[in-house]
């Protein structure tokens, strides 16, 4: 993908700000650090007022030309029309001939007339057409030239001569400078960091892989320049393999340390080299005067307070500093750091740091305290300990080093630090360990590649041979090949897979193992159609398993919980989801918060609690981005919950980067799932064609193997998306397929009334509104009894349609009435626009026939205007992506309908009307209540 290099991602509401303000007349001085983005806005700003036929004057110095006087004042001066210079009284005249010819300032005219040439020179521009002075880098521009663009502004200028001006900070020179450039009325403004959602965007239009582009959010402080440079020296390779720090990003961190002085400097090496540093530690290791030092830091950009606690911004300015110390520097902070420590464990890490030498004893220690470190539960020092204890060991301790590189990685793995897992992992398998150790160092590789299983064949493949006929470790290789099989969407593998892992569990006795893969049987089973499910998770749920964190997600109690919502018990599942939040909240690799999360917000949104599904949406959507997750499935919640209670725009940005991510990592769950709240997405936009292509794709996705209608349901969406365009026999065929799955397999209670809802809005396009009305009318009082209040209205909505097919506006708006009232209630923004929208549309009608009044569907009524427009069946088919066939069946129709017989009489009898159905060369926006289809965020998975 091709970036536009115009683009600006995030900064839709500052540029809408700096432009306010400049209409206002006078300036804006924008201020950020290097990279924020400062010159995108310029640029912007700059191509805007070129577009309205503004002059645009443009300064960008160099930082070679700050000890150039003039420099800046003659670039200026070499971008003002002919016309405007040839005005200028002769002294001033004389003194821009001397600045263009490069004469040296002092003998190129008396002082009086250097300083009002700019403003001469400005007032001249601006009775011709307004000016824009764009002023880049300002921290870069000669003190003379600035002197002068600084009078001239304090001689107010007028309202036609506007200036915008940017200056990096922290700079030593003083934050205000952009300031003094700019005529007043002055606004300041900060560039402040991009959101992780519009940084991604950013990332994606360049390239990166979305889970890449996710995760460097943090590691960039929300800086484009930073994340950028970041991004292109990320290595083909496995994601916890660190890339090395660009020297781009590198030259960039150097720079903000330079602007610091050599104080802060040296209190924020100690910060960086300290296991969690804080302003306390800092004074007990020598810092005294850290706490003044630490706020000159934060106030220039360089770390964030969060009362004691201290977090650079972004994390690799620690790197640098670190690094840039030298060995000796780092060796005196570790001792100092050391000395200050509180506990034992940190004190016997920083030791360790001080050299690098092997030491039995020295190893030893840090392998006893990181035992003891993993006891108490703090499983990332127990980690490093370990792999520390591991680098300091001798020849002699080779063994217990092996060891200790396993502790380290199966610690780590489970600790949330995939960095130190996967260093350590791989560390085992470039040495002659034992097969046992080897195997484990690959269980912990697999479980990080998290979604990517799909990749890991070779890996896999080496871990069974490995393995051999141990149970023990078999059991846990073939549960991972079960997940890569599921997530790969072939689950007659998943089921033999599954199989597999049972029975080695059980001849190892390990039932932790045995629950995890027979819930992934179960859930398998369901996606199928198989009964069996049930019976499945109840072995799964009777098994004496440990509840460990980490693997919460991937339990029998969790799918228990996910299946409750499937099936519309929505409060059973709310009560077991927040008990495993609690549980859930211990994880520190991330997943199984961020699974929880996800499952409530996706009951909340089933619930009608709008804010809820919001706000526990965007809460996984920042857990997986902190944990270097797999983006697609929180990025699929997230345009769930936006889709009931956020905005359409929002809930089609994540559902479209969501098949994106799920695409990259070949992961068919959630690329279905992307695909259907990308497809409700775009119907209820109005974009029908985009959105039956999309639930098009679903289903063709689906046919290999997953017909349970109460997982992702899609059926509804997809038939009515096709009846609006005029396919009303596949519309008929997709609900036919639905109705008999759920008959097949018992479905619960709410299929029923999606089905019918669904087949009400195909019965309202196809003409037949009188059956729309009943069976919509029953769906809405069947989802009132079982307390889904947006399923109820968007029923209600529905009837209101086919009411006014029917002509029947008063009864039309009482159900659309009934419906605004329950989306209002419950805070479901985009339904409630658009039901207002189509409350608008049941008055009666003063002139003219409208379509509905006609009794034409949507589709009657989009070919009904072409003919009437002069074109040819083969010419609308050709339009409108139909068949011939399908033409004349719809135009026959229309006749009945209308009275006529012919073309020529239907032409003439809607002649006085305007395009019908807004209109016949475009994908028309769905009426609320009589066309749409899609359901409020409907999209469950199990």
């Amino acid at each position: 993908m091709q970036p536009d290099e115009t683009a600006l991602f995030g900064r839709a509401s500052l540029l809408a700000a700096i432009e306010g303000r400049l209409a206002a007349g006078g300036g804006v001085a924008l201020h950020g650090p290097a990279g924020i983005g400062k010159s995108a806005l310029l640029d912007a700003v700059a191509t805007a007022a070129g577009s309205r036929g503004d002059l645009v004057l443009r300064l960008r110095p160099a930082r070679t030309e700050r000890a150039l006087p003039y420099a800046g004042l003659a670039d200026l001066a070499d971008q003002v029309p002919a016309p405007a210079a040839a005005a200028l009284p002769a002294a001033q005249r004389a003194t821009l001939a001397a600045l263009r010819q490069g004469v040296p300032a002092r003998s190129g005219g008396p002082a009086l007339a250097r300083r009002l040439l700019l403003p001469l020179l400005l007032a001249q521009c601006a009775r011709q057409t307004p000016v824009l002075l764009v002023l880049d880098d300002a921290q870069w521009l000669d003190a003379e030239s600035a002197e002068l663009i600084g009078f001239a502004m304090r001689r107010r200028p007028g309202p036609r001569v506007r200036v915008i001006a940017a200056q990096r900070c922290p700079d030593a020179m003083g934050r205000r400078r952009a300031v003094r450039l700019c005529p007043a009325p002055v606004s300041e403004l900060a560039v402040p960091p991009l959101s992780a959602d519009d940084l991604t965007a950013l990332l994606e239009a360049h390239g990166l892989p979305c889970r890449t582009a996710s995760r460097l959010h943090e590691a960039s402080g929300g800086n484009p320049f930073l994340a950028l440079a970041l991004g292109a020296a990320t290595p083909p390779g496995p994601a916890w393999r660190p890339a090395p720090l660009p020297e781009p990003a590198r030259a960039l961190l150097r720079e903000r340390v330079a602007a610091l002085s050599a104080e802060v400097a040296d209190t924020l090496l100690v910060a960086a080299l300290a296991t969690e540093p804080t302003a306390t530690m800092l004074i007990r290791a020598g810092r005294e005067d850290a706490e003044r030092e630490l706020r000159l830091a934060a106030a220039a950009g360089a770390v964030e307070l969060d009362g004691d606690a201290i977090r650079f911004a972004p994390p690799a300015l620690a790197q640098v500093l670190a690094e840039d110390a030298g060995a000796a520097r780092r060796a005196t902070v570790h001792g100092a750091l050391a000395a200050a420590a509180v506990d034992a464990t940190d004190a016997i890490r920083h030791r360790a740091l001080q050299s690098g030498r092997p030491d039995a004893e020295v190893a030893r220690a840090l392998a006893a305290e990181a035992q003891r470190a993993a006891g108490r539960g703090a499983g990332r020092s127990a980690a490093e300990l370990y792999l520390l204890a591991a680098d300091r060991s001798p020849h002699q301790l080779a063994a217990q080093r092996l060891d200790w590189l396993v502790a380290a990685a199966r610690t780590a793995a489970t600790a949330g630090a995939p960095v130190l897992a996967g260093r350590a992992a791989e560390a085992v398998l470039a040495a002659e360990a034992p097969p046992e150790h080897r195997v484990r160092a690959r269980l912990v590789l697999l479980d990080l590649a998290g979604q990517a299983l799909a990749d890991m064949g070779e890996m896999f493949a080496a871990a069974l041979v490995e393995a051999g006929d141990d149970p023990v470790l078999v059991g846990p290789v073939r549960l991972r090949l079960t997940w890569a099989a599921m997530v790969g969407g072939d689950l007659d593998a998943t089921v033999v897979e599954a199989g597999r892992t049972v029975t080695a569990a059980r001849l190892a006795c390990d039932p932790t193992t045995e629950a995890m893969v027979l819930s992934t049987l179960a859930q398998t089973q369901r996606l199928r159609g198989d009964p069996q499910w049930t019976r499945t998770l109840e072995r799964a749920l009777a098994l004496p398993a440990d509840q460990v964190p980490g693997w919460l997600h991937l339990g029998p109690r969790y799918l228990a919980a996910r299946f409750a919502m499937v099936d519309d018990r929505l409060d059973e599942a709310r009560a077991d989801l927040l008990r495993l939040l609690a549980v859930a909240e211990q994880d520190r690799t991330g997943e199984a918060l961020v699974e929880v999360l996800r499952s409530l917000s996706e009951v909340a949104t089933r619930a009608a609690r709008c804010r809820d599904a919001l706000r526990y949406a965007h809460r996984a959507v920042a857990s997986a981005q902190r944990a270097g997750l797999s983006p697609g499935p929180t990025w699929y919640t997230a345009a769930v919950a936006e889709l009931a209670g956020g905005s359409l725009a929002a809930a089609a940005g994540f559902a479209r980067r969501g098949v994106r991510a799920s695409e990259q990592e070949g992961d068919s769950i959630y690329l279905r799932r992307n695909l259907h709240a990308l497809g409700q997405a775009e119907l209820r936009a109005g974009n029908t064609r985009a959105g039956v292509d999309a639930l098009r794709r679903l289903r063709d996705l689906e046919s290999v193997g997953a017909n349970d209608p109460m997982i992702v349901r899609w059926h509804g969406d997809l038939a009515g998306g096709l009846a609006r365009l005029g396919e009303h026999a596949e519309a008929a065929a997709t609900l036919a397929e639905a109705r008999a799955a759920a008959y097949r397999l018992g479905a619960a209670p709410g299929l029923a009334g999606y089905l019918d809802r669904a087949t009400a809005v195909v019965l309202s396009e196809s003409g037949q509104a009188d059956s729309a009305v009943r069976l919509s009318a029953a769906a809405a009082r069947h989802f009132e009894k079982l307390r889904q209040p947006i399923e109820q209205a968007h029923a209600l909505l529905v009837q209101g349609g086919a009411e006014r097919r029917r002509r029947r506006y008063a009864a039309a708006r009482v159900a659309i009435g009934a419906a605004l009232t329950i989306f209002l209630q419950v805070d479901a923004k985009p339904w409630a626009e658009q039901t207002e929208r189509a409350l608008a549309g049941t008055s009666a009608p003063v002139t003219g026939t409208p379509p509905a009044e006609l009794g034409l569907t949507s589709m009657e009524a989009r070919i009904a205007t072409l003919v009437r427009d002069g074109a040819s069946n083969r010419e609308i088919a050709t339009r409108l992506f139909l068949s011939v066939k399908t033409v004349e069946a719809t135009l026959t129709r229309v006749y009945r309908k209308v009275g006529v017989r012919s073309r020529t009489q239907l032409s003439s009898r809607l002649a006085g009307l305007g395009p019908l159905s807004g209109g016949a060369d475009r994908d028309h926006a769905w009426r609320p209540g009589g066309d749409q289809v899609s359901g409020p965020a409907r999209a469950v998975d199990a």
